[in-house]
């Protein structure tokens, strides 16, 4: 058995053309609504930058019932922003699109091939990226 390199945590935002943002959390830190709310803004500045003719005055944001989402200062963020946060019941697999369509296939990915029937193992953190991004960028904008 090989000792992991350890665990990898990105925050991904999306639409329906493809990735926006991905931030990897440094060791040993929480997300926390500083954190996110941090976030928010650079993907507000990237929304602008690579959505130019698509940023409207209002924003529909979509995330889950984390507690750094829920917290009241990320909400007020949001409202600052221009983006109007949809409500995600609990529970409710049908308002996740990242659990149910977009991690699957990179954590398939991140697996390894069934057909070899072993697991892949990388060395470090910046092999798990390198791996991650090379498979987001692949997908076609159908995809998304």
């Amino acid at each position: 058995m090989q000792k992991s390199s350890g665990k990898v945590l990105a925050s991904i935002f999306w639409d329906q053309d493809g990735i926006l943002l991905i931030d990897y959390l440094p060791k040993s830190q929480t997300i926390n609504t500083e954190y996110y709310s941090s976030l928010l803004v650079q993907l507000q500045d990237i929304l602008k930058e690579k959505r130019r003719g698509k940023f409207t005055k209002v924003v529909l944001f979509l995330h889950d019932n984390a507690p750094a989402h829920r917290a009241l200062a990320t909400q007020k963020k949001l409202v600052y922003l221009g983006f109007q946060s949809l409500d995600h019941p609990p529970y409710s697999s049908d308002l996740a699109p990242s659990d149910y369509h977009l991690f699957p296939g990179l954590k398939e990915q991140l697996k390894g091939l069934k057909e070899q029937l072993k697991c892949r193992h990388f060395s470090s953190d910046a092999e798990v990226i390198t791996a991650a991004e090379t498979w987001l960028d692949g997908q076609t904008s159908d995809f998304f």
